[in-house]
C-alpha cells in the first residue's frame, strides 16, 4: 500500500453499520503516520472490526475538552511533514464535531487538508425523510436554555429549506412539542432514530401527530429531526393590486403580470387575470 501524502485527512466513520466504512478510510487509517480520534477506543474498535493494526503509531485523543492542549502536537506533526488522519466518533467530522477548530489551524498554517467523506447522519436522515432535499440547513442541536430555545426556534421557523436538528432521546419529546407551537401543527417532518443500526426506525407524520406520538413513548438511541420547509403565505390581495399598479406604469398588461408574478411566486394566468381587470378600470 503506497504512503499518505503528508496532510490532515479528515475521515467519516459509521454512524451504526460497521460495514458502512469506505475503502479509502480503511486504507487511510492503515498508514496514516498519526491517529487523532474524538473517542480513541472507538477508532480502535472499528480498526480491530476491519483487521487494521495501529502498531506503534500514536493514537491520540482530540476532543471539545482537550483541543487547546492537542491541536499543538497535531500541528507539529503536520508541520514535520507527516499524515495525520482524524477520525470521528460517529459520522463526518466538522458535523456536530470538534474537527473544526483543527481544521481551521490546519489550513491557517498551509498545511493540506483532505476529506475522505462517508456515513453522514444529516444526509442518511434527510435520504429517507421523504421531505424535499433540494436545500436543506443542518441546525445541530437545539440550546438548552428554554428562553435561547425559543429565539433559536424562532429563527429557524421562516427559513425556506428542509431543517434538520439532533436531538437527545431524553429531550425530543418536548422538543418536538415545541416545535409544534413554533412551526405550526401541520408542517411535515420525519423523526429518525438509530439510523443503520439494528433497530432503525423512522416516524414521518405532521409535527402534530408526532408530538402527540411521541409524547407517551420512551424513546431510546440517536434522534435525527428532519422538519419540511414552511408553506409559502399567501400575499395579500391589496398588495398583488398595488405592485400591479405600479408596474402597469411603465408595463405591458402581459409583462406586468410577468414581473409581479415572478416577485411574489404567484401562477402567471391569475396575476394576469388581475392586470388585465386593473387596466381596464376595474
Amino acid at each position: 500500500m503506497d504512503a499518505l501524502a503528508p496532510g490532515l485527512y479528515f475521515v467519516a466513520t459509521p454512524i451504526g453499520a460497521a460495514r458502512d466504512i469506505t475503502l479509502r478510510a480503511l486504507d487511510i487509517l492503515a498508514t496514516a503516520e498519526v491517529l487523532a480520534a474524538e473517542d480513541t477506543r472507538t477508532l480502535r474498535h472499528l480498526m480491530d472490526i476491519h483487521g487494521v493494526q495501529p502498531g506503534d503509531r500514536p493514537i491520540v485523543a482530540y476532543h471539545d475538552h482537550n483541543g487547546e492542549k492537542m491541536r499543538p502536537r497535531l500541528l507539529a506533526a503536520l508541520a514535520a511533514g507527516k499524515s495525520v488522519a482524524y477520525a470521528s466518533e460517529a459520522g463526518t467530522p466538522l458535523v456536530a464535531d470538534p474537527g473544526y477548530q483543527l481544521a481551521r489551524a490546519a489550513i491557517a498554517a498551509g498545511h493540506p487538508v483532505i476529506s475522505a467523506p462517508g456515513p453522514s447522519a444529516v444526509l442518511a436522515a434527510l435520504t429517507v425523510s421523504g421531505l424535499p432535499s433540494d436545500r436543506f440547513l443542518f441546525a445541530g442541536f437545539p440550546p438548552s436554555a428554554a428562553s435561547a430555545r425559543r429565539r433559536w426556534l424562532e429563527e429557524l421557523a421562516g427559513i425556506p429549506a428542509t431543517l434538520i436538528l439532533y436531538e437527545s432521546p431524553k429531550r425530543v419529546q418536548g422538543l418536538l412539542t415545541e416545535l409544534r407551537d413554533s412551526l405550526g401543527n401541520d408542517r411535515q417532518a420525519a423523526v429518525c432514530r438509530e439510523l443503520t443500526k439494528r433497530f432503525e426506525e423512522v416516524s414521518r407524520g405532521t409535527l402534530e401527530e408526532l408530538a402527540r406520538d411521541f409524547a407517551e413513548r420512551s424513546v431510546k438511541g440517536e434522534i435525527v429531526i428532519v422538519i419540511d420547509r414552511a408553506g409559502a403565505a399567501a400575499p395579500d390581495p391589496a398588495e398583488v393590486e398595488a405592485r400591479l399598479r405600479e408596474a402597469l406604469k411603465c408595463h405591458s398588461i402581459r409583462d406586468a403580470a410577468a414581473e409581479v408574478s415572478a416577485a411574489l411566486g404567484l401562477p402567471r394566468r391569475q396575476v394576469y387575470q388581475t392586470a388585465l381587470r386593473l387596466a381596464n378600470g376595474g
